[in-house]
Formats: structure tokens, C-alpha cells, sequence
């Protein structure tokens, strides 16, 4: 009876219970430990990555870097010679106003209505942008001022970044323009200020025309060139350069404003290295 009472006891340890007799160590049932959040995410990354590795060999090859986004008219807008039909018909520049709003001025750059709304014959609208942006690429390779003008708010980004990107004699108004401002600039500007400073610019490009009438009547008095995006609604014999387009879309004004700052940068460089070399010449 003892022997038996001996095998049945047993001690309770940390790892387990061991029975007297047997000897022999019994571990407790441990729960898994959690899965390694890092591990999991490199695992669905790399299974993702062999997904698309192997389905982009079929089908489209288009992907983000070579299809188009609808923050690439701003940051990334085509050169002047890549002005396509296609690219201002994503933009929506083919839109105009109502075709009782139709002027009778803008008839030659309308190609029709549908659904009551002016369609704008883009086929008009890509040579006239090409010649605006030869205009303001020879005023800037001329050393010429440029002023960009969009009082819109949401125009603020185009005209700011287009001034920018010319840099050299390039500026911008994206608040409301002052009457007087080219006409009556020592009123504005103050009788000290005015000789030393160039007032009057070489070449003004308009995003918004039909709400800078003022701006555009100083512009003709000083015999200002001006470049603008004209709406079916608006007389394209306003500015000098017009460029038949929808006005109300921002993707539009991007577009154009960028396409044009590209040309103006062109023409600001070969004026940067014309005067480099000059002062070398005359150095030497």
C-alpha cells in the first residue's frame, strides 16, 4: 500500500508536473506567440509585387508615370511644341457658354453645339496657342517683362507658378487689379518709386479676361500686346493674341499658362546665356 501511495504522489514544479515514480517532466500547454506584424506586410508585398510582375506582361502597359493626372497641367504641363487636340480636350477646353451667349466674333472657332452648349473647334485653338507661345518666347529672349494675371482664386497656383518658372522678368497678379495701375502709375506707386521701376510690361497674359476689362483697356492705352484665353461668350478682338479656350475650367488655365511659362523659360535662358557671353567678349 505504501509503494503504491508513493507512485501516485507528485510535485508541482514551474515547468510542469512530475510524477514521483516516472520521473518523468510534463510542460504546459503554452499559447503561440503573435505573428510579426513586419513579417506579414514584407510576405503581402512581395506577393503583390509577383502579382503585378506577372499580369503586366498581358494587357495595357499604362501606369501612373506615363498616363495622365489630373495634377500634371500644373506641375507638369507639356512643351509648346506638345500642344495636342487631345491634351486640351482632357483639360474640358473644348467647352464654352451657352449658345445664346454666343458672340458673333467668335463664330470662325466654334465648331457646334450640343445639348445647348458651344463646342470649341480645338483644331482653331492649337495653332494660336503655338503662336502665342512664339510671342512670349521672343519677348522673353529679348529680355522683355511678363506679367501673368488671374484674379480668380483657384487661379492663384497657375499664374504663381507659371511667373516662377520663368523666373527672369516674369510676375504675377493673383488678386484684384488695381485701376490706375498702368495709366496712373504715379498715383499708385508714388512719384519716388516710379522712375526707378518698370511699370509698364512688355507683354500681359490673361487667364481670366472677361473679369480684368479694366486691366485690358491700360494695356491697349499703352500699347501693352496681350495674350488671353477667350470663351465663346467674350469678343476675341480684346486682346491681341487670343487663344479660343474654356476660361471657367482651372485644368484649362494650368495648361495653357504652363505651356506658355515653358516657352518663356526657353526664351529666358537663351536671353541669360546671350548676356553671359557678351560680358565675356567684352572682357576678353
Amino acid at each position: 500500500m505504501q509503494a503504491i501511495r508513493t507512485r501516485s504522489l507528485g510535485f508541482v514544479g514551474r515547468r510542469g508536473i512530475t510524477t514521483a515514480s516516472e520521473g518523468v517532466l510534463k510542460p504546459r500547454a503554452r499559447t503561440p506567440p503573435p505573428p510579426n506584424e513586419w513579417e506579414e506586410l514584407m510576405h503581402s508585398r512581395s506577393k503583390q509585387h509577383e502579382i503585378v510582375s506577372y499580369f503586366s506582361q498581358l494587357g495595357s502597359t499604362q501606369t501612373r508615370d506615363n498616363s495622365f493626372q489630373p495634377h500634371h497641367p500644373l506641375h507638369r504641363p507639356p512643351g509648346p511644341h506638345e500642344a495636342t487636340i487631345s491634351a486640351l480636350m482632357a483639360a474640358g477646353a473644348h467647352l464654352g457658354h451657352s449658345h445664346k451667349l454666343l458672340r458673333p466674333a467668335f463664330m470662325p472657332y466654334a465648331y457646334g453645339t450640343r445639348s445647348g452648349v458651344t463646342i470649341i473647334n480645338l483644331e482653331e485653338t492649337v495653332p494660336l496657342l503655338r503662336r502665342a507661345a512664339n510671342v512670349l518666347r521672343a519677348v522673353a529672349r529679348n529680355g522683355g517683362s511678363v506679367v501673368f494675371l488671374g484674379t480668380h482664386e483657384s487661379l492663384r497656383p497657375a499664374v504663381i507658378k507659371a511667373a516662377q518658372r520663368i523666373g527672369h522678368n516674369a510676375f504675377h497678379v493673383a488678386s484684384r487689379w488695381k485701376p490706375g495701375t498702368l495709366t496712373n502709375s504715379e498715383q499708385i506707386f508714388g512719384s519716388q518709386i516710379t522712375p526707378g521701376l518698370q511699370i509698364v510690361p512688355d507683354l500681359v497674359v490673361l487667364l481670366n479676361p472677361a473679369d480684368n476689362l479694366v486691366a485690358i483697356r491700360e494695356c491697349a492705352v499703352k500699347h501693352v500686346p496681350t495674350i488671353g484665353i477667350i470663351d465663346s461668350n467674350i469678343d476675341p478682338r480684346l486682346v491681341t493674341y487670343p487663344i479660343p479656350a474654356n476660361d471657367d475650367s482651372v485644368r484649362t488655365a494650368e495648361l495653357i499658362s504652363g505651356l506658355l511659362s515653358l516657352a518663356g523659360k526657353e526664351g529666358a535662358t537663351a536671353y541669360l546665356e546671350q548676356k553671359e557671353q557678351s560680358q565675356q567678349q567684352g572682357a576678353a
